[in-house]
């Protein structure tokens, strides 16, 4: 069935559109459905050097036929085995003799193949929809099906894919994912809203604001280096970002850059007190701490350079490994998971790798996966837990710096750790 945008989705449209103006795009396509043709015509409209629209099959939704114009509650009670199949178990989702989301990861992945070699650094702009968005980001980063629910796709949110190479075997990093402030005006949130159905907590997860060691690419690991002039700025605009969430309680790594940050933030919303815990320490670089990549190149021969590809392979001298950073963070994660009541949001403000690694985790990820996803300083990302602490949790934003800068990519220091 071809459903069309109401006056709501087509201002909602017309705001992502303005949010990405300032964003030079080389390349647009859009699924042939209609609701996505009009939002890829709004959205290209407001941008004066805007690429001719390529319509393609390859961003099609997904086909759920049997259910098509049943709302959930009704397919909830008269097909519960599948339904409960499609929430919680979408590898093994059937429909008659067809497996709707793996054929949508096949999908994504032969789109992924036939436009990445034809478009290399160029700027993409993809309108689909919400299932074959995240089946798109899930299959670019090597989020198994069975997780196809872990991560959300709101209606004119904007994501942002880094692609090393011509395919995604070449590496995949998420810039953002799901930004939706650009629509607070229709909104009046500028976070991804609460499912219905949610029962458990939602987190709050913060970088530090800058350091001038992140400013010089100089690795400062577990040096206590306070924020510099603009950290601070950064750390204000995530308080102004976040004024009107109701945040209930507060955690944090007790180094300067993050405990700062978090005061910042919580000082608009008094009588919340930080709760401080070690495990939340950024990764100890060892020998590498205060040293330029220069300096550590020639004292070190080699190792910088399997740190940025193979990082799983890396013990820093007199250091950690990041395993031993996965095995802090797992157990601390966890713990404060368990520790915010259902509906009760809580903040929590760490450092680079302590959040890259909370991040892999919700997804299974290995060390291996280090430099999947990027943490701005100052970037928010919001994590919940809808059926509670030991459910699956749904990623809903990860690293939002709209509130550092104008425009929607992540323009903060991209220094070291």
């Amino acid at each position: 069935m071809q459903s069309v945008l109401t006056d709501k989705g087509k201002q909602q449209a017309k705001l992502a559109g303005k949010a990405l103006v300032n964003l030079e795009i080389d390349v647009a396509y859009a699924s042939p459905l209609v609701r996505a043709q009009h939002t890829a015509q709004i959205i290209l409209a407001e941008n004066f050097q805007a690429p001719t629209l390529n319509i393609t099959e390859g961003l099609l939704e997904i086909d759920l036929s049997e259910w098509e114009s049943m709302i959930a509650k009704d397919v909830q009670e008269q097909f519960p085995e599948k339904y409960h199949l499609w929430h919680n178990e979408p590898d093994k989702f059937q429909l008659g003799d067809r497996s709707p989301i793996v054929e949508l990861f096949e999908q994504a992945k032969a789109f992924w193949a036939e436009i990445l070699p034809k478009h290399q650094d160029k700027t993409i702009l993809l309108v689909g929809h919400s299932g074959i968005n995240r089946a798109l980001i899930c299959s670019a980063l090597g989020i198994p099906i069975r997780l196809y629910h872990n991560i959300q796709q709101g209606n004119c949110a904007i994501s942002v894919l880094n692609f090393q190479g011509s395919s995604i075997a070449d590496g995949v990093q998420i810039e953002s994912l799901n930004l939706v402030s650009h629509l607070v005006d229709i909104t009046d949130t500028p976070l991804p809203p609460l499912r219905k159905n949610h029962h458990g907590a939602r987190l709050l997860l913060v970088r530090h604001g800058e350091t001038e060691w992140n400013r010089q690419k100089r690795f400062q690991g577990q040096i206590d280096v306070p924020l510099n002039n603009n950290g601070h700025a950064q750390a204000r605009r995530a308080s102004e970002f976040l004024a009107k969430i109701k945040i209930d309680k507060a955690f944090s790594s007790p180094m300067l850059r993050p405990k700062d940050t978090a005061l910042e933030i919580l000082s608009k919303h008094p009588n919340i007190k930080i709760e401080l815990f070690d495990e939340l320490k950024e990764i100890s670089h060892g020998l590498w701490e205060g040293k330029f990549e220069h300096e550590i190149e020639a004292e070190f021969a080699g190792q910088l350079a399997l740190w940025q590809s193979q990082p799983q392979t890396i013990q820093m001298p007199e250091g950690e490994n990041l395993q031993q950073v996965w095995d802090r963070v797992a157990i601390v994660w966890q713990k404060i998971v368990e520790s915010v009541p259902a509906g009760e949001t809580a903040l929590v403000v760490a450092h680079d790798a302590v959040n890259k690694a909370i991040l892999c985790l919700l997804f299974d990820f290995t060390p291996e996966q280090f430099w999947i996803f990027k943490q701005g300083n100052g970037g928010v990302s919001v994590i919940d837990y809808p059926q509670g602490a030991d459910g699956k949790p749904i990623l809903q934003s990860c690293n939002i710096t709209t509130h550092l800068s104008e425009g929607i990519l992540d323009r903060t220091a991209a220094g070291a750790l």
